[in-house]
């Protein structure tokens, strides 16, 4: 039997087959009551969004790790990340994937069906309304990130707290979600201020949510990356943070906390010291020396 003539049946004309397999899903009963059964498909829904963006969007940078042509395009090209590093990584993320992604993942559908988000409804919405609440989310999450951050490096909270995620000081992107748990929980709040401010507005589908979280896991990715390629997203989009704006920051542990987007930092005045250390690397590369391998003065 084929699938349309399966789970695809019985569906309300006009619906594309993206929504139709989107509906399916929910027809597969893992549990016998329903709305059990519906809670464990979103969970299962969202640790997969999850996990396979984070790790997806890292493969292509662990590529370029090995191979030599890409490494001109290292930021800290002196720095070597070693084996015994990588597994450290991978180790703490899976902790903090399991021990505290994948609870407030358990708690995401009843939190939720509290705000009204769509679930199983359709059809979906239209690729403008994701674009725009995309938008949102991400303004409100990275001023949500320029605070907190800088307060996980007041004294107490980075002693505490954010040491952790500044032991790689040449990042690489799996060093995206390497933290405290307590860090993973407060900056991970900021991720779901958005929706849930969206929720109390307007409709918000959880839908956009999944899109929503693959932009914000690519960003983050790409901003721990070490590479600044000539197509990143910074040399076309100016305000665009990206690895370049990141990087310093591991590599002094001061200016440039916001993470999406720079105007934070420039209306604050935390990327004077970027700006200075970037300039004197151009003074430098051209005058004949290799700016990525100074130190910082």
């Amino acid at each position: 039997m084929s699938l349309n003539d399966s789970v695809l049946d019985n569906y309300p004309p006009g619906l594309t087959y993206a929504e139709q397999i989107w509906l399916s899903c929910f027809r597969v009963q893992l549990l016998e009551n329903p709305q059990l059964n519906e809670w464990l498909i979103v969970t299962i829904m969202t640790f997969i969004v999850h996990e396979a963006n984070y790790f997806g969007r890292y493969i292509p940078f662990l590529i370029a790790e090995k191979i030599p042509y890409f490494q001109k395009w290292k930021l800290q090209p002196d720095k070597i990340i070693t084996p015994e590093m990588q597994w450290k990584c991978l180790k703490g993320v899976l902790f903090g994937h399991f021990v505290v992604c994948t609870p407030l993942q358990v708690f995401f559908y009843p939190t939720a069906v509290q705000l009204n988000m769509g679930i199983t409804q359709v059809p979906f919405p239209n690729w403008t309304t994701i674009a725009w609440q995309v938008l949102f989310c991400m303004f409100v999450e990275d001023f949500f990130h320029y605070v907190f951050h800088r307060l996980l490096h007041t004294s107490y909270l980075y002693k505490h707290i954010h040491k952790q995620h500044h032991e790689y000081q040449a990042p690489v992107g799996l060093a995206a979600e390497y933290a405290h748990p307590l860090e993973v929980f407060i900056l991970g709040t900021g991720t779901f201020l958005g929706p849930m401010m969206l929720c109390l507005i307007c409709d918000f589908h959880i839908i956009t949510m999944f899109v929503w979280i693959s932009v914000r896991l690519w960003q983050a990715v790409e901003a721990h990356s070490g590479f600044n390629f000539p197509w990143s997203l910074p040399n076309w989009v100016p305000f665009w943070s990206g690895a370049d704006h990141h990087d310093y920051h591991h590599l002094a542990f001061t200016n440039c906390y916001a993470t999406s987007f720079r105007f934070w930092d420039w209306l604050f005045g935390t990327d004077k010291a970027y700006h200075l250390y970037r300039a004197k690397q151009k003074a430098q590369a051209a005058a004949g020396n290799n700016p990525q391998n100074k130190k910082l003065n």
